[in-house]
């Protein structure tokens, strides 16, 4: 059966430095692609570029030079981008200390939203210049939404909104690339033991975890990585919004 073969491809991982992005980084080089870290973090990013030999590119997500400066440092053959760079501040509509700020909603969404737009569209221009594969494939890219994009909670909503904003435009991404071989799948984490969470509390922590179905946990940054892998090599998923949550479904608060 036709699979896409990472082993050889270029890989470009945005907000490739810590969490989610740095165990996918590691995962994909681990099977054999040729990665590109591009990140905002140059030492985190660069230290773990030469931890798996792949490259770093300082890169903003929001700006669209800085991501064609990390897709072009990817060199020929890019078949993988992962999209994984994030923000999550928590901020309600209105209360006693006022309206939403304006700014910090157009932030969460310029970098979570359009930062991920920037790596799909860019990422996928690129892709366009490879020869397909006996599967008639030519790349594929994840992007990362989240499942407060169906579940915000309370203090959530530019971040639910951003996120939402990622599942919504995953369908119409993959039917747009559909003729040239490319796949686009989304990913909605749940709760997961990354930096979005490194500021709260152990024991906090621990009740968040107890509080996911099964397994009674946080995820792992690796599991998500895992599933990565696993979308690149599946050529049936496309098109696809997948829940990694233990069965969690979120309550208001």
């Amino acid at each position: 059966m036709p699979r896409m073969e990472i082993r050889g491809s270029g890989a470009l991982v945005a907000g490739g430095a810590s969490g989610l992005g740095a165990a996918t980084a590691r995962r994909l080089a681990a099977a054999g692609a040729a990665v590109t870290i591009a990140d905002i973090d140059e030492v985190r990013g660069a230290a773990l570029a030469e931890e798996i030999g792949g490259r770093f590119a300082r890169t903003d997500v929001r700006d669209e030079a800085q991501v064609m400066g990390a897709v072009d440092r990817v060199g020929d053959g890019l078949r993988i981008a992962a999209s994984c760079a994030g923000i999550g501040p928590a901020e309600k509509v209105t209360g006693s200390r006022g309206p939403h700020r304006l700014e910090s909603f157009e932030r969460v969404i310029a970098i979570n939203l359009v930062g991920t737009f920037n790596v799909l569209r860019l990422g996928a221009t690129a892709m366009l210049a490879n020869e397909p594969d006996a599967g008639g494939e030519r790349g594929v890219v994840v992007c990362t939404a989240s499942i407060a994009a169906f579940e915000g909670q309370v203090g959530q909503i530019a971040y639910a909104a951003s996120k939402g904003g990622v599942a919504g435009m995953t369908l119409p991404a993959a039917r747009d690339l559909a003729p040239a071989g490319i796949r686009v799948v989304t990913i909605a984490p749940g709760l997961f033991d990354t930096p979005l969470l490194a500021s709260v509390p152990d024991e906090m922590r621990e009740r968040l975890g107890r509080s996911v179905p099964f397994p009674s946990r946080l995820g792992r940054p690796e599991e998500y990585a895992q599933l990565v892998e696993s979308i690149v090599a599946n050529p049936m998923l496309n098109g696809e919004t997948i829940r990694l949550d233990g069965a969690l479904r979120m309550a208001p608060r």
